[in-house]
């Protein structure tokens, strides 16, 4: 419980500022979005402690110091501002002036960019996801059936196969779509994620991300998250800083689940954890290509996030089961 004291006490904080705000009304609204931050997220801590359990000391130190602000103050606040600065061609002063005085023009400007912006996010989550499936060296499996049939393993003989598969989707979005923005945004995150890899592999050992590559790589992926609840929370709110209190309350609980998965070591206990998390991350990757052509509620998009998770602790506390019971036989066996 010590890990989400400093989470509870934030997001304490955060409703009383926004009650001082706007009433009752708003702090409601700010719990609702931090309860909707996690679902969105919890798979993105599965994969944080993945990285950051191998990371060295100092880094997780600072990816936890560092990593609260640019999630809370960066992704959640001044990045849409960026956005909508870039976009209307005007000063961040102007912007955060027209998100506070016409929150409606505000939130019309942000929408008319969310299509690169989605597929920015959906591009790298699944290279993410890519870079997890086709791993060769990776030998235990969830579902077998998808995971280790004929084709996989084929593909996985071939060099850089998740970088070639994901560059084959980007052309087929590229063919369908028309545009050359949508293909910008996708090919930069495909590319941005490959710098980081080549970044890893010249300082990282034995596969392990280490440093600035690893911190990189994280506060990325907290980004590619964050999108699609940065713009689904104006369904909630049009106010940007009740959005950024209960977004960034949400993100310090995913903090927190970060930093209890990696001291009770529960990656270790739960062999398919990692696995579920992937899952997730792919169906929200594939959610943020079909929110091009068609609305889908966050309600989903998180509640896919979270079946995902508990079926893979399901299936790995039966698995737990299983190699505990053949253990016993073989003891048994033995004896005799």
């Amino acid at each position: 419980m010590k890990y989400f004291y400093s989470s509870f006490a934030v997001s304490f904080i955060a409703v009383i500022i926004a009650f001082y705000i706007g009433g009752a009304g708003a702090a409601y609204i700010c719990v609702l979005l931090c309860v909707l931050e996690i679902s969105l997220s919890f798979d993105n801590a599965v994969v944080n402690a993945k990285v950051l359990k191998d990371m060295a000391p100092v880094w997780q130190s600072r990816f936890i110091l560092w990593g609260i602000p640019i999630a809370v103050f960066g992704m959640r606040f001044l990045f849409p501002v960026l956005i909508v600065a870039a976009s209307a061609h005007l000063g961040l002063w102007e912007t955060l002036v027209l998100a506070l005085k016409q929150p409606q023009r505000y939130h019309e400007i942000l929408s008319e960019n969310e299509a690169q912006i989605y597929v920015f996010g959906g591009a790298f989550l699944l290279m993410v996801f890519c870079d997890f499936f086709f791993d060769a060296q990776r030998e235990l499996h969830w579902l077998g059936i998808i995971e280790n049939n004929g084709l996989v393993r084929f593909l996985k003989r071939i060099p850089n196969a998740p970088t070639l598969i994901a560059l084959a989707a980007g052309l087929v979005l590229l063919a369908k779509t028309g545009s050359a923005t949508l293909g910008a945004a996708y090919f930069g995150a495909i590319l941005l994620y490959l710098l980081i890899s080549c970044f890893d592999r010249l300082f990282g050992t034995d596969g392990v991300k280490n440093g600035l590559a690893g911190f990189l790589y994280l506060e990325t992926l907290d980004a590619s998250f964050s999108f699609d609840g940065v713009i689904g929370a104006f369904a909630l709110s049009d106010n940007i800083f009740i959005i950024m209190l209960g977004l960034g309350a949400g993100a310090m609980f995913v903090r927190s689940i970060t930093l209890y998965l990696i001291a009770r070591g529960t990656l270790s206990h739960f062999a398919y954890l990692e696995h579920g998390a992937h899952y997730a991350i792919a169906c929200l990757a594939f959610i943020m290509f079909a929110k091009l052509k068609f609305e889908v509620s966050e309600i989903i998009t998180g509640t896919v996030g979270i079946l995902f998770i508990a079926l893979s602790l399901l299936s790995s506390v039966l698995y737990n089961r299983r190699n505990k019971r053949k253990l016993i036989e073989t003891i048994a066996g033995n004896n005799e």
